[in-house]
């Protein structure tokens, strides 16, 4: 999890009275609630709202998406060029499901209008990639600036709105994680510190400055997203009612330029490049980076078999070494169970090469992965053959 934040009004100790002040509305009292994850068992955040979050309307069913996959009868590998694909809806609705499985989803956003309701995913963390546009994460935790090539860490059951500068044409990669979205336990010392070496640290993490504090007591329409169905809440206030607030569950984000590699005198394998994990898969990051400095080093990934695993790139920008054919929002899936490695003429290219600009977002899952047919509509039917010379 992020470091702990301490954030606005707060008592002296949990649960017990915070007093507004004498001749306030109501009982006199800020509203207590207590977000938790693992039931009670793990990291958990406190807030203090106006009045009490649980005020509710109306309740409606709002449908449920849908999700139709490509049938594809062999095993191969896949390049979806996402870029050809067009614009529409908003950083919710808009989003276009390309690869799934019971542990995650990995969708692409090119919105084209500003979020339309408060949004929350009941049953998903969620990991927004920003490749382009910059604004602002609004929730009850406050408001959280987003620019370009930022990861948005935003934890499950947080309500909120994002918000981006009209002139900034977005482009959003979206993973959701049915389970547990964090930091690697790898990088962490026994006391919760991302320890020295980490490829990271926590003056990397950004979580939000100051409260929010929307005060409007009018109905405000909420869109909740448990798995496929779709759920309308009206609240009976603006739930960004926030004074103040402490724990170790709030959005953040990272940037991936702030990611720092780690290089070697030969190539060394993806797992040090990795930025999140989740149960089920993990979240790499391919920096711009110096290159090996062995004068016998081959400077692009070796052919590499999966036996147990998927692995997805999203190429963002630069020059991408190993590859022929991709283009920037270009993704690949090298699936379970055949070999994958560097195009033909790559190798012998990149020896006089001393660093890479490349920057790409890698997404390895440990159960297959399924195209839907929007993600079949933009393939590369030639992909699987682009090895031959």
């Amino acid at each position: 999890m992020p470091p702990y934040l301490r954030i606005g009004s707060l008592p002296p100790k949990r649960h017990v009275a915070h007093r507004t002040e004498p001749g306030f509305r109501g009982e006199g009292l800020f509203y207590e609630e207590v977000v938790t994850t693992a039931g009670f068992g793990r990291a958990y955040s406190i807030l203090y709202h106006l009045r009490p979050p649980t005020r509710v309307t109306r309740v409606e069913p709002a449908g449920a998406l849908t999700l139709e996959f490509a049938t594809d009868p062999a095993l191969r590998h896949h390049h979806v060029k996402t870029r050809r694909m067009p614009s529409g809806g908003d950083p919710v609705s808009g989003r276009v499901p390309l690869l799934v499985n019971d542990d995650v989803v990995m969708s692409r956003c090119r919105p084209v209008a500003p979020q339309e309701m408060l949004f929350r995913n009941a049953a998903a963390d969620e990991l927004i990639f920003i490749h382009r546009g910059h604004g602002r994460l609004l929730s009850p935790f406050g408001a959280l600036a987003v620019r370009p090539h930022d990861y948005v860490m935003i934890p499950r059951c947080t309500t909120y709105l994002m918000e981006f500068a009209p002139e900034t044409d977005p482009e959003l990669l979206v993973i959701e994680s049915t389970g547990h979205l964090g930091i690697p336990p790898r990088y962490l010392n026994p006391d919760g510190q991302l320890k020295l070496g980490a490829p990271f640290s926590e003056r990397d993490l950004h979580g939000p400055s100051e409260p929010l504090v929307i005060d409007r007591e009018e109905p405000t329409s909420l869109m909740i997203k448990d798995g496929l169905r779709l759920t309308r809440y009206v609240l009976a206030q603006h739930p960004f009612d926030v004074v103040g607030w402490d724990g170790m569950v709030y959005p953040y984000t990272f940037n991936a330029d702030d990611f720092e590699p780690i290089t070697g005198t030969v190539h060394q394998p993806p797992p040090v490049q990795q930025t999140f994990e989740a149960p089920g898969f993990v979240v790499c990051t391919f920096a711009p980076r110096l290159l090996d400095t062995h004068p016998e080093a081959i400077k692009v990934p070796y052919a590499h078999s999966n036996v147990e695993s998927d692995e997805v790139l999203y190429y963002v920008e630069g020059h991408f070494g190993s590859r022929r054919g991709v283009e920037e929002s270009s993704i690949t899936l090298h699936p379970h169970g055949l070999p994958h490695g560097p195009h033909p003429g790559t190798i012998v290219a990149s020896r006089a090469q001393t660093r890479t600009d490349e920057l790409a977002v890698m997404v390895d899952t440990f159960r297959p992965l399924k195209l839907t047919r929007e993600a079949d509509e933009w393939e590369d039917p030639a992909y699987p053959l682009s090895w031959l010379e």
